[in-house]
């Protein structure tokens, strides 16, 4: 009884002495950030709103650390993190994970697979986390696609591994420069996790870089964010989700001086916008019927006037994107991972399509 107390014993410390094996934590802005348009004043900041102008209701949002993403390499066997936010309390539309957590995937077989997730912190305060996002991997070096909050701001990011491991900057993987502006729908309001907007998506199944500057509710072909995206001097290509938000008039207003401005620094760059998709609650509110479909006919009528004297200018429907079957939104407007699974079905072979014109594939 004695050596079986002993040996249960020993077992039990080897136990806890595994699970306290310390981890070494690194400072992620020593690895490589991806998803800046430009560069920024502050490590996870997707617009330097000191240096750029954009409308005053979008400096917060520009300061969101939505589509950024770090990309290393490491042989750990476990990879956690530990990471502050800011306090805000978690939208009505959108998970924890979504806003406020991380989103791992590791390179295996020449395709991105899910490893895990930083869970964030919920209870208490909100702004301080720390997640072991995998662990009890296999020997071997890894490479690593971190994407970062979607829905709040990040002031700090350490990432932990194994004592005796290594971590180190890999480079960018992706080809090309594809910029993506729109609204809640680009910004990835109802996804699961960080890494399941449109924009994120596209990237891991093309290879093709994208830079999300979703801005949810805000984006509506203002002339603040059209000189901005001019600055972007590298860019191949633009896609654009800018008729969600504004009303069939703001879209006549503002879409010609919107194109003008880009046009100016980027006169043959392609620039492809999608009409925005039917929301289901359209289905029994007649004036959001009314108003939904005049926003929709000034879009396409806008695009196609401009298509006729600009060869480089697309026009994407959305018809049948999300199916009629209500059940890819999370409240009507803002798809789920199935409703962005569906719209890529469709988009990714449109939009590759047009880009294989320019020899961007």
């Amino acid at each position: 009884m004695k050596k079986i107390l002993l040996s249960l014993i020993a077992i039990a410390c080897a136990v806890v002495s595994y699970a306290a094996e310390p981890l070494r934590y690194v400072d992620a802005t020593t690895l490589t950030t991806l998803g800046k348009p430009l560069p920024t004043d502050k490590a996870y900041n997707r617009i330097d709103t000191n240096k750029y102008k954009v409308p005053d209701d979008c400096v917060a949002y520009s300061g969101y650390s939505t589509g950024l993403h770090i990309v290393f390499k490491t042989n750990s066997k476990t990879i956690a993190a530990r990471w502050t936010t800011s306090d805000r309390v978690p939208g009505t539309n959108m998970t924890p994970n979504t806003q406020k957590g991380l989103d791992l995937y590791i390179m295996r077989d020449g395709r991105w697979v899910f490893a895990g997730v930083g869970a964030p912190k919920i209870s208490g305060s909100r702004d301080k986390h720390e997640s072991t996002i995998v662990t009890n991997m296999a020997e071997g070096e890894k490479l690593c696609l971190l994407y970062l909050p979607i829905f709040d701001s990040v002031e700090k990011l350490e990432l932990g591994i194994e004592e005796g491991s290594n971590i180190a900057a890999a480079e960018n993987p992706f080809r090309h420069k594809i910029i993506v502006h729109g609204s809640s729908i680009t910004h990835g309001a109802s996804s699961n996790r960080a890494g399941m907007t449109y924009p994120a998506i596209f990237s891991r199944q093309t290879g093709l870089y994208t830079c999300n500057l979703g801005y949810s509710g805000r984006s509506k072909l203002q002339p603040e964010f059209a000189t901005f995206l001019a600055e972007i001097e590298d860019a191949d290509a633009f896609v654009f989700d800018t008729f969600s938000n504004p009303s069939a008039e703001i879209i006549d207003e503002n879409f010609d001086r919107f194109v003008d401005i880009i046009r100016a620094k980027h006169p043959t760059t392609p620039l492809i916008f999608t009409q925005t998709i039917r929301r289901d609650t359209r289905n029994f509110n007649l004036k959001t019927e009314d108003f939904e479909a005049r926003k929709q006919a000034a879009a396409e009528r806008v695009v196609r006037e401009r298509m006729k004297r600009d060869k480089n200018i697309y026009f994407l429907d959305s018809k049948g994107w999300l199916k009629d079957d209500n059940l890819a939104t999370a409240d009507g407007i803002h798809p789920t991972d199935l409703g962005f699974m569906r719209m890529m079905e469709h988009m990714e072979p449109a939009i590759k399509k047009i880009l294989k014109k320019y020899g961007i594939k």
